[in-house]
């Protein structure tokens, strides 16, 4: 059995109305390694693949998907 670890994804365009809140800033984005904030593709992509045959021999695991935010452990105001 296999573990995924979301950081920061951003859901809002898939809880309905986002009226009334902020969009992100740049300064949100930048805080992370990658250079974005994830969005909910990055996670269904990593979870298709580790429930493919491809990833069949990859047991016991947890995957980090944060853009780097673990590693850097500074988050931002």
């Amino acid at each position: 059995m296999n573990c995924v670890s979301p950081g920061w994804i951003d859901t809002r365009a898939h809880q309905g109305s986002s009226e009334g809140v902020p969009p992100l800033t740049q300064d949100d984005h930048s805080q992370h390694p990658a250079g974005r904030v994830g969005v909910p593709n990055d996670i269904a992509a990593l979870v298709d693949y580790l429930i493919s045959p491809k990833a069949g021999f990859i047991t016991g695991q947890n995957f980090v998907a944060d853009g780097g935010m673990v590693r850097k452990m500074i988050y931002e105001d």
